[in-house]
């Protein structure tokens, strides 16, 4: 029987998020049938382009930052949105938001993934099998990628083959478990790397390239379900079919030089969107055609620290065209990740730090440091005149991308403009008086001798700089700010980088190979730094083990959606861990609740046995 598409249908469709971006033309949509719009190639590789389509809910929006990053060894919550995530809170429940959007995302393009492949059967315009093929791997990849996504965030729910569009709705649905979601994964997988083409001319389509990066991860992931070192091997292996032929795959790790370090390379504007290193990236469209126009982009606002109050009280601007919202203080580093993952020290040959944050904020304005400034500060009578200098007034070219005006704070003459500093390393006391700025560093904002944020209140004649933290800034080349608040640079889903660390691990979980594992981590390490530091870098097989490779993985992906799967794969995600890195996701941490998420109460609702599924413990 024909499938036929009607006005209210169509509302249905919109409503749960399908069929959002298919290209349809000019027809009339209320006399054509599916059959005869998806059995045609413009109509098939329309519906493809739709399954792209909700990714841009979960990379660089807070939905799938805080269920990604918050509440683990990295990163406190200070903020409201996403604390049930960062401390586990009741917050966490059912009836949260960001749960919603995970769930729906991934279930809408799991079906429009289903249907495509329903009507893959009888396409017509191909030239040839082949062809097709390598337009339907697509299809398999990103199906592959939302099961991936929802099996990790929550365990073995529903896993979803056929079409609701086709088949109707399902309102008994089973639960399957966490292997059969991964069986399912690695044959789609599979499929993919068979059929996709080594490159693609669309920007953000997914290639060969990607399709084994997704695979050597889910392999690794794969691990945490038993049979280690037969998913060891099989990720070391996928791991290195990329590692070993760049040119076959059209990528590769950016080189240091002695003014630059690889890895400073691969963040620099102007290799985002032809990044050697990215495998499958979150596109974003530079014109604002994507869901929500140009609100995306979004990933470093939530790391902001407070430059609104206390910034704003020696100069810096309530708001940056880089920074985005200066307010936004959602997520700050843990004392762990500042100080024992990256190296305390003011010049570390080791350039992940000075990289991944933002810890110098220059003035917007000029701003002479008043008596009643030094006092409150505890600064010294030296510093009282001073005058920090507005960097404004320096403003770059004018950058023709986005034809407007980028005016990037920058460092001037021997940090003169310098309003803000938060380093990762201590201070001595009379040095920090005398420098003329706003200083915070660990010993300003964490508790003597633990992983724990000051308490202000017991610190009554101190000033309050808990929220003067480093902000991470991987998602904040000034070449792709569109405005205040929206960055429009490509956000790196899978990268090389991991792939080189998932080779690393799966050395070590499949036969304790510390001499492979040591080579792709020395190769990571030496591109963090400038060629003539490359030596400081380097360490020996006797430190390869998973805590060494965890760590290492903070250093190289902090801020990159990946450390809650981390931990979970790696035995990390529980009280007794966090209690000792982030205590403040430890206190409420429950090791048989949550390493998954609540089902949201939606889903519940809807289907007719909600007592098979409950609420994931919730």
């Amino acid at each position: 029987m024909k499938k036929y598409i009607n006005v209210k249908s169509l509302i249905v469709f919109f409503l749960i998020g399908f069929l959002q971006s298919c290209s349809l033309d000019e027809k009339n949509l209320t006399t054509v049938s599916l059959d005869k719009s998806y059995g045609e190639r413009a109509g098939f590789e329309g519906l493809v382009n739709s399954c792209y389509e909700n990714l841009y809910f979960l990379h660089g929006k807070i939905d799938y930052i805080a269920p990604t990053e918050a509440g683990t060894d990295s990163w406190e919550n200070i903020g409201t949105g996403g604390i049930g995530y960062a401390q586990y809170t009741s917050q966490l429940n059912p009836d949260d938001g960001n749960v919603k959007v995970i769930w729906g995302t991934t279930y809408a393009t799991i079906n429009l993934c289903n249907t495509a492949m329903y009507y893959a059967k009888d396409v017509k315009g191909y030239s040839s099998a082949e062809e097709l093929n390598a337009k339907l791997a697509e299809v398999y990849f990103l199906r592959a990628f939302s099961n991936f996504i929802l099996v990790e965030q929550f365990g073995g729910v529903v896993l979803r083959t056929k079409s609701s569009i086709i088949e109707g709705v399902d309102n008994a649905p089973v639960r399957s478990s966490e292997k059969e979601f991964y069986d399912l994964i690695i044959e789609d997988l599979k499929f993919a790397c068979l059929h996709l083409p080594t490159q693609q001319t669309l920007q953000g389509r997914v290639a060969k390239k990607a399709a084994y990066g997704l695979l050597a991860k889910v392999y690794l992931q794969r691990t945490r379900l038993g049979e280690v070192s037969e998913y060891a091997k099989l990720a070391l292996e996928t791991a290195e079919e990329l590692i070993n032929n760049p040119g076959k795959y059209n990528t590769a790790l950016y080189l240091s030089d002695n003014t630059s370090s690889g890895f400073k390379k691969l963040w620099d504007g102007n290799n985002n969107k032809k990044n050697t290193e990215f495998l499958f990236t979150q596109g974003i469209d530079p014109g604002g055609l994507n869901p929500e126009g140009f609100n995306r982009g979004r990933t470093r606002q939530y790391y902001l620290p407070d430059l609104a109050t206390r910034g704003a009280e020696w100069g810096a601007g309530a708001t940056s065209i880089l920074y985005g919202r200066a307010n936004s203080r959602l997520l700050k580093p843990s004392k762990y990740l500042l100080t024992e993952v990256f190296s305390p020290v003011p010049s570390p040959a080791d350039t992940r730090f000075a990289e991944t944050f933002t810890y110098k904020f220059y003035a917007a304005s000029n701003k002479t440091i008043t008596q009643a400034m030094a006092t409150a500060y505890k600064k010294d009578a030296s510093v009282v005149g001073y005058t920090i200098k507005n960097t404004l007034a320096q403003a770059l070219p004018t950058v023709n991308f986005y034809s407007q005006r980028i005016e990037e704070q920058i460092n001037m003459n021997n940090d003169e403009g310098l309003s803000v500093f938060t380093p990762n390393w201590n201070i001595d006391p009379v040095t920090k008086s005398k420098m003329p700025v706003l200083v915070a560093d660990p010993s300003d904002i964490f508790e003597p001798g633990t992983n724990k944020y000051k308490d202000p209140t017991m610190y009554p004649n101190d000033p309050n700089l808990i929220n003067m933290f480093p902000a991470m800034r991987k998602f904040s080349a000034a070449l792709y700010c569109q405005s205040n608040q929206y960055w429009l640079g490509d956000i790196p889903i899978i990268r090389l980088g991991e792939v080189y660390l998932i080779a690393a691990e799966a050395a070590i979980l499949n036969d304790n190979n510390q001499s492979k594992a040591l080579g792709y981590v020395n190769t990571l390490r030496k591109r963090a730094a400038i060629t003539s530091r490359e030596n400081e870098m380097l360490v020996t097989s006797g430190d390869m083990n998973i805590d060494f490779i965890l760590k290492e993985r903070a250093r190289e992906l902090s801020g990159e959606h990946t450390r809650w799967i981390d931990l979970k794969r790696t035995g990390k995600l529980n009280k007794n861990y966090l209690d000792q890195t982030n205590p403040i996701a430890g206190v409420n941490f429950v090791d048989t609740k949550h390493t998954v998420r609540p089902i949201p109460r939606s889903f519940l609702d809807a289907i007719s046995n909600a007592q098979d599924f409950g609420t994931n413990g919730y």
